[in-house]
């Protein structure tokens, strides 16, 4: 299991995000509170923003060693800041590869992804059924061997527009996930977030094991008109846990949505 970090606000710097919290996500690389299987999230690392002016596409910065030892990345936390981040730590699941492939978040076009969970026995079972249905495109655009950017392949083979957007395709994911592992009798689990850089949508999922944890906090003095959503409390607030087989939706105003599956 991994631990993620979604940020939609007001400007903020990556180091008043990431190392500032008392349960930060560097905190949760060692020393996390709320996994339910791993020890520590150190296969690596990675996060993404938005340009604060200009309507470009993200930048990502990773690595493949634990958050903790990268000491390039106080310097760039403290330079950057963003109204949108997203950010995470990976305890990768036994089998799949730590390196750069494999690292997220996930990008195309202007769409971040990250992903906490997994698909059982992945390789033995949805890894060919999952990319039989992806078109040549899609397909394509796989650099790794892992569940997550799997999942992320499949979300971006959805027909989703302005009329059917980004939540009716993750809807449409995590169903298609949910038939699969019925038909091969495994689990899958998918906290996800995705953004464009200018909404956060995010899953809180399990096909029959409870879902790896998931909060949300809105308009804390700390960061207020932002909302935060995180694996695991960074503070203590007013925090919400997101509702188990849910979707929640945070606009440009920072509102939220939930709609159950």
């Amino acid at each position: 299991m991994c631990r993620l970090l979604a940020y939609l606000g007001l400007p903020v710097s990556l180091e008043q995000l990431l190392y500032k919290p008392e349960h930060s996500l560097i905190v949760q690389s060692y020393q996390p509170r709320e996994m339910i299987s791993g020890v520590v999230n150190a296969d690596g690392f990675g996060m993404g923003w938005y340009h604060l002016q200009k309507d470009t596409a993200p930048f990502t910065y990773k690595n493949t060693l634990p958050i903790w030892n990268d000491i390039n990345l106080p310097h760039i936390s403290r330079y950057v800041e963003s109204k949108c981040v997203l950010a995470y730590v990976r305890s990768a699941t036994p089998g799949q590869a730590v390196d750069f492939a494999n690292c997220q978040p996930f990008d195309d076009q202007n769409l971040l992804f990250i992903h906490n969970g997994r698909i059982e026995n992945f390789r033995q079972t949805l890894y060919k059924e999952i990319r039989h249905i992806l078109d040549h495109n899609f397909y394509q655009k796989i650099n790794g061997s892992s569940d997550s950017e799997h999942i992320f392949s499949l979300l971006l083979s959805q027909d989703y527009n302005k009329l059917q957007p980004l939540e009716y395709a993750l809807r449409s994911t995590l169903l298609t996930l949910l038939e699969m592992a019925k038909c091969y009798q495994v689990e899958v689990s998918a906290n996800t977030i995705i953004s464009d850089g200018k909404r956060l949508i995010a899953s809180r999922f399990a096909s029959n094991t409870p879902a790896p944890s998931l909060y949300w906090l809105k308009d804390d003095p700390t960061f207020p008109k932002s909302v935060i959503i995180a694996s695991e409390p960074l503070f203590f607030g007013n925090w919400t846990a997101c509702p188990e087989n849910s979707i929640i939706t945070v606009g440009e105003n920072c509102d939220i949505q939930v709609q159950q599956l």
